[in-house]
């Protein structure tokens, strides 16, 4: 899969900080950050879509598993 084109932002205050998840509408694919607070939004967005890019691009250079042995 390619580049994620429509991405989903969700922030969640917890105590200190905030949990900035990203998602990918086209292939459910999530991930997380944990930022400061007093970060800025934008930066903080920024950071959780690089992780979501860069996430989906090691899966899709991961080697798919095998179930089994070879004989």
């Amino acid at each position: 899969m390619a580049a994620p084109r429509n991405i989903i932002i969700e922030f969640t205050p917890v105590g200190n900080s905030v949990k900035v998840s990203a998602i990918c509408e086209d292939s459910g694919r999530k991930v997380s950050i944990v930022g400061d607070r007093n970060a800025g939004k934008t930066e903080l967005e920024m950071l959780a879509v690089r992780k979501l890019k860069y996430v989906m691009a090691k899966d899709e250079k991961a080697e798919p598993t095998r179930r089994g042995f070879e004989v």
